[in-house]
C-alpha cells in the first residue's frame, strides 16, 4: 500500500478514532507500514457534503413556525450516529468546549457520557415572538436554544446528541455596592424586588451560548457568506474544516464566552411595550466588575445600571435588565488590554491617543461587534426602551438599527467616574459617546493626562 498524500489524509473519512497523535507520530518518523497508515485513514477529520453516508437532521431557521419541532435542534457533536446527522458545526459550551475534551483526555470524563435534564426546564417562560424564527433578527443565538433537550426530541435522541444552549433560572443577588445603597435609603426595601434590609435583590437570569446562523451573520456584515466562511476557518488555524466542507451546514457554535440576562422585576413586561424598561448592556471587564480598577468606568456603570434597573422595576408599570456579554478588553482579549495600559502610561497617557495606543497592538479599537448585541433583546420581545444606561453610540445605533425605540439614554454620573478614568471617557465622548455635558476639543484632549502608576 502507497503511503497516502497530505490531501489524502485531509479528505479521507475516519470511522473511529484510537490513537490519531499516535498515527501522525508514526508517519512523522517515517513509519510508511499498513498499520499506520490505516490508523490516520480510519480518522474521520470532518464530512463532506458530497459524502454518501451523510444525512443532517433538518434545521430551518428560518420556519415562520412557534414550534420548536418545526424548526429542529442544533446537533453539532459525532455522538453515535452524529457524524452523518449533525446539522452544525462547531462543539456546545462554547469556550469550555475545549475543557469537555481535555477531560476526556485525561479520563475524568466518559466520552460516551449522556447527560441527564430531567428537572432542568426554564423557571419562567420566555413566550415566542415572530423574530425567533423570521431568519434575520436572531442569527447569533439559538431562539429555541432553552427547548433543546432529549425529552422534547424523543425520535432523534436515541441516534444524536441535544443539548440546549439557553438556561433559563432564578437567584438572589447580594452585591456589596448595592447593599450599600439600601442601609443609605437610596434603594428602597420592598419585599419584592430588594427582599430585606440587608439589600438582598431578587432576579431573574439567563444564560446564553453563541449560536450563529452563517447566511444571517453575513448578511448583517454585508459581506458573503462564503467570505465569511473562509475566514472563520483561516483565523482559527483551519479548526473547522467543515467552514468549507459543508456548506449545506448553516449554523456554527463559536469557541466564544457567551451572555447572561439579569431581570430585575416581572420577566413577562420585557416583551410589553407599554412597560417601563431600563436597560443595562454590559461588556465584561474583569479588571474593573470584580476587582475594582479605577482605569475605567465599567464597575461604576454597572452598579449605575442595576440601581437604576432595581429602581424601574419597583414601579408599578417597569421592569429592569443587565445584560452582561462576555468581550473582555472589546473582544481584544485581557492580554492586549494590558498591553494597552502599559503603552499608554509609557507614552503619557493622554485622551487624544487613547484609542491609538489600542490600535497600535492590535491593529482595530474595537472588536465587539454591536451589531450582534440586539439578539437577545429580539429573542426577549424587547420593542421599546424607556431608560438606556449606555453612553456607547456604537450600541445606540445598533438597538436602533434593530428596530427598537429608546426613549432616554443616560450618561454615568460625574461623580461615579474613577480618578484615573477621565483619559477614556473623554476620550469616548470626542469619538462620539452620548453626553448631556460639553465635549471636549482636540487641544483639550491633550491635557486630559492619567494618573502615574506607583
Amino acid at each position: 500500500m502507497s503511503p497516502p498524500s497530505t490531501a489524502d489524509c485531509i479528505i479521507n473519512h475516519n470511522k473511529a478514532s484510537p490513537d490519531l497523535q499516535a498515527a501522525s507520530s508514526l508517519l512523522d518518523a517515517g513509519d510508511k507500514s499498513d498499520s499506520a497508515i490505516n490508523l490516520l485513514l480510519n480518522t474521520r477529520l470532518f464530512t463532506k457534503s458530497t459524502d454518501d453516508d451523510i444525512e443532517p437532521i433538518p434545521l430551518k431557521w428560518d420556519s415562520k413556525s412557534s414550534h420548536y419541532k418545526q424548526r429542529g435542534p442544533v446537533v453539532c457533536n459525532f455522538y453515535k450516529k452524529g457524524t452523518t446527522q449533525h446539522n452544525s458545526i462547531g462543539a456546545h459550551s462554547g469556550c469550555y468546549s475545549v475543557y469537555h475534551g481535555l477531560a476526556v483526555a485525561a479520563k475524568q470524563l466518559n466520552p460516551n457520557f449522556h447527560p441527564s435534564f430531567e428537572n432542568t426546564d426554564p423557571q419562567f417562560s420566555i413566550p415566542y415572538n415572530k423574530n425567533w424564527t423570521d431568519g434575520e433578527s436572531i442569527v447569533s443565538i439559538d431562539p429555541f436554544g432553552h427547548l433543546a433537550i432529549p425529552e422534547n426530541f424523543p425520535e432523534l435522541a436515541e441516534n444524536v446528541d441535544i443539548r440546549p444552549s439557553i438556561a433559563i433560572t432564578k437567584a438572589v443577588l447580594q452585591l456589596p455596592d448595592i447593599q450599600s445603597l439600601v442601609k443609605e435609603g437610596k434603594l428602597p426595601v420592598d419585599g419584592k424586588i430588594v427582599l430585606n434590609k440587608e439589600g438582598d435583590v431578587a432576579i431573574s437570569k439567563i444564560a446564553l451560548d453563541s449560536v450563529w446562523y452563517l447566511p444571517g451573520i453575513a448578511k448583517r456584515f454585508g459581506i458573503s457568506e462564503e467570505e465569511l466562511r473562509v475566514n472563520l476557518f483561516k483565523d482559527t488555524n483551519n479548526m473547522y474544516p467543515e467552514l468549507i466542507t459543508r456548506p449545506d451546514i448553516k449554523t456554527f457554535l463559536p469557541p466564544i464566552g457567551g451572555s447572561t440576562v439579569y431581570i430585575f422585576g416581572d420577566p413577562s413586561y420585557l416583551s410589553d411595550s407599554t412597560k417601563d424598561l431600563a436597560l443595562r448592556v454590559h461588556d465584561s471587564c474583569t479588571g474593573s466588575d470584580v476587582f475594582a480598577s479605577n482605569i475605567c468606568t465599567c464597575r461604576p456603570y454597572l452598579i449605575f445600571g442595576i440601581q437604576e434597573a432595581i429602581l424601574q422595576a419597583q414601579k408599578p408599570n417597569g421592569v429592569g435588565m443587565c445584560v452582561y456579554f462576555q468581550k473582555e478588553g472589546r473582544s481584544l482579549g485581557e492580554i492586549t488590554k494590558y498591553l494597552v495600559y502599559n503603552a499608554r502610561k509609557k507614552y503619557g497617557d493622554t485622551a487624544d491617543k487613547y484609542f491609538l495606543r489600542t490600535e497600535c497592538i492590535a491593529g482595530v479599537r474595537d472588536m465587539r461587534f454591536q451589531q450582534l448585541m440586539p439578539d437577545v433583546l429580539k429573542w426577549l420581545g424587547v420593542e421599546r426602551i424607556h431608560k438606556m444606561l449606555s453612553m456607547s453610540n456604537m450600541k445606540y445605533d445598533a438597538i436602533i438599527d434593530a428596530g427598537i425605540t429608546i426613549d432616554e439614554r443616560i450618561p454615568i454620573p460625574d461623580n461615579m467616574i474613577p480618578g484615573d478614568s477621565n483619559v477614556e471617557i473623554d476620550a469616548k465622548i470626542h469619538s462620539g459617546y452620548f453626553t448631556t455635558g460639553s465635549v471636549k476639543t482636540k487641544s483639550e484632549l491633550e491635557k486630559t493626562q492619567g494618573k502615574e502608576w506607583m
